[in-house]
């Protein structure tokens, strides 16, 4: 029997005119190279007008509108508006500021498109490449394994996956924790970051198995409360599986002992998970390297590439010492996945046997570019440079009589405020907080705010390579005055 193809129209989404496009997308690079060049030359961040939300909250588009009308209306009501952490003066959370290199790279990986769950195709052994390198980095042995993931929040959900895997003693995968003979137990400071609890409870351990301890006057995990958290939990029937360190806290950017956790690991029988969402890069440096000590003893290690190293978000690493262990936590393969030894589906590394996705965007094309055409030991430069920044932040505090710096500084985060001598901590706490926003609505700088033993302080955190010492500066002088403005008028609201 003949079987004819219907005679229909064909749809595709390539454009009709491809000259056409191809002269619009030199112009979009154009105008975002520039946006980038002049980052100095704009607020680092103003608020969206009513008019701009209004025009954003459109119904859902049915039919098709000129690529070049979408576009202006982005450059007209997105770019002016960004959260600012691409510019100099954004000291925020933990960001990178994101590099011209990197959008190039990302342009290029979009373009290419591949899935990097696995298989044979060159961008699966460009990925296993840049995690052989992240090994080499970071003191991990060859035959440890690792996966690009989002970002440390995930990076922190895989290699605490792979501990409760480990150290579960029965079949995890088959019988969960209806298995369990007793709750199992993780270990982690007062100052770790969220993304742990978050994790614990994704994984089904809930925040009952986990013991926040103790930070001392430098915000590290108090080592001897550690150890009787430890022995007691075991004494009550519990298993401890798993300590994590931190490298780097969000707050102030303290440094865990990860030497001393690591030998209570071993003398234990822990998993040991370090979380270096952006400190872990200390490693790199070789006048900071001393701060990481012990992180290459850990059995999982989870980082960010979009902090310190200025890439675009998103793309986090976790990297696990004993690569056959993470295998067989996530590993899954039905008849549709079935590898071969030939063809497309023949290669022997299939990332989507690391973790939980299957589905894999071309992160580490923007990694292994960026690692190649910078070295290692620029990226290390510039870790270096932002802690030798923060730190002189610190010491302009110290020397001003009505500044006060809160926490220590031992990386690249300084917490601090407005003192002007005489005040009560609730009256401090408001005037600070109203500094804060007052700063941030000026358009100068971006800093958020924090708690330190209980007082409101002003957080930079400079992950910056666009950051310079006058632009430190400029923003202390603006505090100052911004300060004692506020103080005189005492015209500020309650928290």
């Amino acid at each position: 029997m003949t079987v004819q193809s219907p005679v229909r129209q064909h749809i595709t989404l390539d454009p009709e005119n491809w000259s056409e496009l191809r002269e619009l997308a030199h112009h979009m690079l154009d105008d975002l190279l520039s946006y980038m060049e002049t980052l100095r030359e704009r607020p680092v961040w103003q608020p969206v007008p009513d008019a701009v939300k209004a025009r954003l909250a459109e119904p859902l588009p049915a039919q098709p509108q000129p690529v070049e009308t979408v576009y202006q209306q982005f450059a007209d009501d997105v770019l002016p508006y960004p959260m600012g952490n691409t510019h100099p003066r954004f000291w925020g959370w933990v960001m990178g500021a994101g590099t011209p290199l990197g959008v190039l790279a990302d342009m290029l990986a979009s373009g290419f498109n591949p899935n990097m769950g696995g298989g044979e195709h060159a961008a699966n052994y460009l990925e296993a490449q840049v995690i052989d390198w992240t090994k080499q980095m970071f003191g991990f042995p060859a035959e440890a394994s690792g996966l690009l993931v989002s970002g440390g929040s995930m990076a922190n959900l895989i290699g605490l996956a792979v501990a409760r895997h480990a150290q579960s003693h029965f079949n995890f995968r088959q019988q969960g924790l209806f298995g369990a003979p007793a709750r199992m137990m993780l270990y982690c400071s007062a100052e770790t970051h969220s993304s742990v609890q978050r994790a614990a409870e994704v994984l089904g351990l809930g925040g009952d198995s986990i013991r926040s301890i103790p930070v001392n006057d430098q915000f590290q995990t108090d080592i001897g409360a550690l150890e009787a958290a430890i022995a007691a939990d075991r004494s009550a029937g519990l298993q401890p599986f798993c300590v994590v360190g931190t490298a780097g806290t969000t707050n102030t950017g303290g440094m865990d002992d990860l030497n001393r956790m690591a030998d209570i690991c071993q003398r234990e029988g822990l998993w040991f998970h370090v979380d270096g969402a952006f400190g872990a890069f200390a490693a790199i440096a070789p006048d900071l390297k001393h701060l990481t000590a012990g992180i290459e003893r850990a059995d999982s290690l989870a980082f960010d590439w979009h902090k310190w190293p200025q890439l675009p978000f998103e793309v986090g690493c976790v990297l696990v010492r004993d690569g056959a262990i993470q295998r067989q936590t996530f590993t899954l393969r039905p008849d549709y996945l079935k590898h071969e030894e030939r063809g497309v589906a023949g290669a022997d590394l299939w990332f989507s046997d690391y973790g939980v996705e299957l589905s894999r965007g071309f992160k580490a094309l923007k990694v292994w570019m960026a690692l190649k055409v910078y070295g290692v030991e620029q990226l290390a430069r510039l870790v270096a440079q932002n802690v030798e920044q923060a730190r002189y932040f610190g010491q302009m505090i110290a020397a001003a009589p009505e500044m006060e710096c809160l926490a220590p500084v031992t990386l690249n985060i300084v917490c601090f405020r407005y003192h002007p001598g005489g005040w009560d901590e609730s009256r401090l706490d408001r005037l600070n907080h109203e500094l804060l926003l007052r700063i941030q609505e000026s358009g100068l700088a971006v800093m958020t705010g924090t708690r330190i033993g209980g007082k409101f302080a002003l957080r930079a955190s400079i992950t910056n390579h666009r950051t310079r010492f006058e632009d430190i500066d400029q923003v202390l002088a603006a505090v100052q005055q911004t300060g004692k403005t506020l103080a005189e008028a005492e015209a500020y609201p309650a928290l």
